[in-house]
């Protein structure tokens, strides 16, 4: 499926997140061919017209709204598509709105789909994940979620920031749930090149366990603190499923922490979760098992159970 002519890219859902993907690729040109599909169609045509008005400053590409017959022939699949959490609204009832939707939503693509990558950016990520590769009865992998990748980005700005280095020297991931039980994995934290803790302790900086747990949270709590101070996070997300979707049509086994359907590694099985995984134009080609601490796949696989939770609660949609 290695693309190296024309390429097409479905975005469903055309809302702040859906837009800023579909403008992050743009300036990226990371693809020759965009198609928004939204439920309100007036306002996928209003997007791409937006960013089809720059594009002589860009490059030549096409962006237009359309519907679901256009999913034929795309090599990457992109739902945004879902509802916010609304105040009061516990997790699972979420969970429940979005799953139905993300139902409907599947049963579209598959009247259309001849090829790609489905990538899932709707939340709750994990949970969406499982049941879009599920209903889709495509190829493992073939389906995976945006995960924790945009946490562990903003888990190497948080270092980045603490250290005063430049965040591009900054390695981490963050595991598990994109969500409260997600982690760091401390002991594959590195400033170039260097363990994390080893770096803070030659230039005889702090940090201790306090120090972790206040990065730990701060990344945690970064999309909620976002969302208070205007009201949706967009940008980075966009940039992220950005580099994600060039990931794929580039076929360049980049390993990045995604959610996909797991089964074997830690002891985890049939719940999707993100791992450090190497991507290319299949999807998720295999995931890359870390030896990791006793206590770091303790709470790795309490995010599992977590999540597998939340999936029994939606077992019946």
């Amino acid at each position: 499926m290695h693309q190296t002519g024309k390429t097409k890219v479905a975005i469903i859902g055309a809302g702040n997140v859906g837009a800023s993907i579909a403008f992050a690729m743009a300036l990226e040109q990371s693809a020759s061919e965009i198609v928004l599909i939204d439920v309100n169609a007036e306002k996928a045509v209003g997007e791409a017209l937006d960013i089809n008005h720059g594009l002589c400053f860009l490059g030549q590409m096409a962006v237009y709204a359309g519907d679901y017959s256009d999913i034929a022939s795309c090599d990457v699949i992109i739902v945004t598509a879902g509802m916010n959490r609304k105040p009061g609204q516990t997790r699972l009832d979420l969970a429940r709105a979005n799953v139905a939707i993300a139902k409907e939503i599947t049963k579209n693509i598959l009247k259309y789909y001849t090829h790609g990558v489905i990538l899932v950016v709707s939340n709750p990520v994990d949970i969406l994940t499982y049941k879009i590769q599920q209903w889709s009865g495509l190829p493992t992998g073939r389906v995976f979620g945006s995960g924790t990748a945009l946490d562990s980005a903003r888990f190497r700005f948080t270092l980045a920031q603490k250290f005063n280095v430049d965040v591009r020297n900054v390695h981490g991931y963050i595991v598990g749930e994109h969500g409260d039980t997600q982690l760091p994995l401390w002991s594959a934290t590195h400033i170039a090149g260097m363990n994390a803790e080893e770096y803070a302790k030659m230039h005889e900086m702090p940090f201790g366990d306090e120090d972790k747990a206040k990065i730990r949270d701060d990344v945690k709590q970064a999309g909620a603190v976002i969302i208070k101070n205007k009201g949706a996070t967009y940008y980075a997300i966009a940039v992220t499923v950005n580099t994600l979707v060039e990931t794929l049509i580039k076929n360049q086994n980049t390993i990045r922490t995604v959610s996909s359907i797991i089964d074997g590694p830690y002891g985890i099985k049939d719940v999707a979760i993100s791992l450090p995984s190497m991507i290319n134009s299949n999807g998720v080609e295999r995931i890359i098992e870390f030896p990791i601490t006793p206590e770091e796949e303790k709470q790795l696989r309490d995010s599992a159970d977590a999540l597998k939770a939340i999936l029994d609660g939606v077992s019946d949609i």
